[in-house]
This record gives C-alpha cells, sequence and structure tokens, in this order.
C-alpha cells in the first residue's frame, strides 16, 4: 500500500505553537512562596479570616459579610491606603459586619481590554506575569498584615497555587460560572467560594456550579512546585450564590432574593446568598450601588436571614478613568469599572451596621 507523496515528512515545528509568538518562563509557585512567605501570624490570620466567612454562611454568626474593594487593583500603593481605611471601619464595625477587602488582580474581558495586574503590571500591554504574581503576593500580604480578611475571584485556574493561600473568600465570575474547569477548582479551592449568576441572569447555572463544586473532582493542573499533576479534590461545601443582576435586570430586590432562596431550597442547598450591588445590580452606573445597598438594608432589617452578605466596588476616588499613556493617572481611581469613593463607602457601611441591628431585633430571644 502506498501513500501519496505529500513532500517532506514536516518536523514538530510545523504543527505546533503556530500562532505562538514567544514562550516566557513561568516562576514555580514553590519559589515564590519561599520569596514571599506567609509566616505563621499571616497563616493565622487567613485561617481565623475563613473560620469567620464561613461562620458568617452558616448563620452561626448574625453578622453581614462585606466584602469591598476597588472593582481590580491596578496600583498597590492606592490599594493599601485604600485597605488602612477599611481596616479602620472595619473594626468600627465589627459587632454588626465582617469586611473582607476585595483584592482582585484577574479581569475577565467579553472582548479586550486590560485584563488585571498579574496578567499587565505595567499596565501597557508587556504581559510581565511574573512581576504581576510577585506584586499581586506582596499586596496580598500587606493586606493581611493589616488584620484584613482578603477576598479574590479566581480566573485562570493556575494563579491559585500561587496566591490562595492568602485568601479568605473566593468567587467564580459571572463568566465562568458554567466552565467546568471553574467548578472543578472551587472543590478543591480552601476558602468559601461565591457562584455568581450568569450575565443573562441565569441563577440556576449558579446554583448548578454550587452543586458541582460540592463534590469530590479529579482533573489534571500543577502542584506547588509547578509539576503538572492530577488533582483529587474533597468538595468544597462553603459554596454560595451571589446575585448580580444580568439580561438587562438586576435582582437584588426582595421578590428576586426569594426567588433564588427557592431555587436553591429546591436544589438541596443551604438558603444563604451575596448581593452583589454592582455590574447589572447597579445599571453598570457606580452612583446606583448605595441604592441597591440600602433595599438590601432594608431587607436585613424587615428580618431577611437569607442574605448573608454584600459586594461592594469601592475605591479611593469615585467613578473610572480610561487607561492613557500619554497622561498620569489620576491616583486612587479605578481604570475598570466605576467605583463609588470612601466617603460613599463609609457612608453605606454605617446604614449597613444599622440594618444588622435591625434585623437582630426582629429574632427571637434565646429561652
Amino acid at each position: 500500500m502506498t501513500t501519496p507523496d505529500n513532500g517532506p515528512t514536516p518536523d514538530n515545528g510545523a504543527v505546533i505553537d503556530q500562532r505562538i509568538d514567544r514562550v516566557v518562563p513561568l516562576t514555580t509557585p514553590a519559589l515564590l512562596l519561599h520569596e514571599l512567605p506567609l509566616d505563621p501570624p499571616l497563616a493565622s490570620a487567613v485561617l481565623a479570616g475563613r473560620r469567620a466567612v464561613g461562620r458568617v454562611l452558616d448563620r452561626a454568626d448574625d453578622r453581614l459579610l462585606v466584602v469591598v474593594g476597588p472593582c481590580s487593583v491596578h496600583d498597590p500603593a492606592a490599594a493599601l491606603e485604600y485597605a488602612h481605611l477599611l481596616r479602620e471601619a472595619a473594626d468600627r464595625h465589627a459587632d454588626d459586619l465582617l469586611v473582607v477587602m476585595r483584592v482582585y488582580f484577574e479581569k475577565p474581558r467579553s472582548t479586550v481590554g486590560w485584563k488585571g495586574l498579574i496578567n499587565d503590571p505595567a499596565l501597557d500591554g508587556s504581559g510581565d506575569v511574573n512581576t504581576g504574581l510577585r506584586t499581586a503576593r506582596a499586596l496580598l500580604r500587606d493586606v493581611v498584615r493589616l488584620g484584613l480578611p482578603v477576598g479574590c475571584e479566581f480566573l485562570d485556574p493556575i494563579t491559585p497555587q500561587y496566591i490562595a493561600d492568602t485568601v479568605a473568600w473566593g468567587a467564580i465570575g459571572a463568566r465562568t460560572v458554567e466552565s467546568q474547569v471553574h467548578r472543578q477548582l472551587a472543590s478543591g479551592l480552601s476558602m468559601p467560594i461565591g457562584m455568581k449568576n450568569r450575565p443573562d441572569g441565569s441563577i440556576a447555572t449558579a446554583v448548578d456550579a454550587i452543586r458541582a463544586a460540592e463534590v469530590p473532582h479529579v482533573f489534571p493542573g500543577i502542584d506547588v512546585s509547578g509539576t503538572p499533576a492530577i488533582m483529587h479534590t474533597r468538595g468544597n461545601a462553603d459554596g454560595h450564590l451571589v446575585l448580580r443582576g444580568g439580561g438587562g435586570r438586576p435582582n437584588y430586590d426582595a421578590e428576586s432574593v426569594a426567588g433564588a432562596l427557592d431555587l436553591l431550597r429546591a436544589a438541596g442547598l443551604p438558603e444563604r446568598l451575596v448581593v452583589d450591588a454592582s455590574h447589572a445590580n447597579s445599571g453598570k452606573d457606580h452612583r446606583n450601588q448605595p441604592k441597591v445597598a440600602a433595599d438590601v438594608a432594608a431587607q436585613l432589617a424587615a428580618g431577611q436571614r437569607g442574605i448573608v452578605g454584600i459586594m461592594l466596588e469601592s475605591f479611593l476616588l469615585a467613578g473610572r478613568q480610561e487607561l492613557d499613556p500619554t497622561r498620569e493617572l489620576t491616583y486612587g481611581q479605578s481604570v475598570t469599572d466605576a467605583c463609588i469613593g470612601w466617603d460613599t463607602t463609609a457612608e453605606v457601611l454605617e446604614h449597613l451596621g444599622a440594618a444588622v441591628r435591625a434585623r437582630r431585633a426582629t429574632l427571637p430571644t434565646p429561652a
């Protein structure tokens, strides 16, 4: 039997990496953890934060979880200044609110745009991921050192090995909640994970994700040495729903919350959820976030116990700015989604704390 003559036998270079411009070695998780270790006091703080979040989710602690901070960190110095302000506010409201700082480094994109500090720390498209990972981990240690639990969204399935040991609360975003890869990842992560409803508003998809992540999975990944490995997970019992609106409609109102809790009940899952005051719930207008928070506060004051948390996009200055290489960036203002400013954030925290106290008054007095 003969084969057609197709010319010279190609080498491997003709069939692989045809659209790869270059390959840069990636530092291993073990090396980064060695360079920027989580010493015992910091590790204890992370574990305490995770336990505290878990107690709020289980309603063993009647405080409200508040995940608040910049949409996506682009300036570590400004983020750390924000963290100092948030630490003071967290102390003031410690009886009523469990404050977790939102420290997001990966920005999911519908099309194109800046992908976050880890992917592009210089904000110029140079893609120095090694520097991005070091910068991100250094900031996370600084925030934990202040005594603030940290919240992150996990987008790339490799990066958790570099930073997850610092994180007390995590999220799977609206664009990845349907991804099997991310559901498997969540099943092995060591902290509670919030599953956001899909951009089109589908809540059932996020409920499915919670169910999928609570059971064991086996999948390929990398271990801390950077070696390809087969991960066998135990499942994550601390999954919960995050309502962020979608399909042109909000879903933070009492009727939407009740419907979401019904879906969780029907799936045999704990009836608990977090409301994201931004994104579709705010109509992508940061000035509406306090209105969302006020509605949530009213539900809390009326005795709603299914809402266990709220998310706010907040930074030093209100609004957002475009990345422009021809001008200097405004310090403390977002380069991704518009945020509420610090003064407004402080007011919202005050109102949420008062709502938690009002909710306590609706609960029966223990015998």
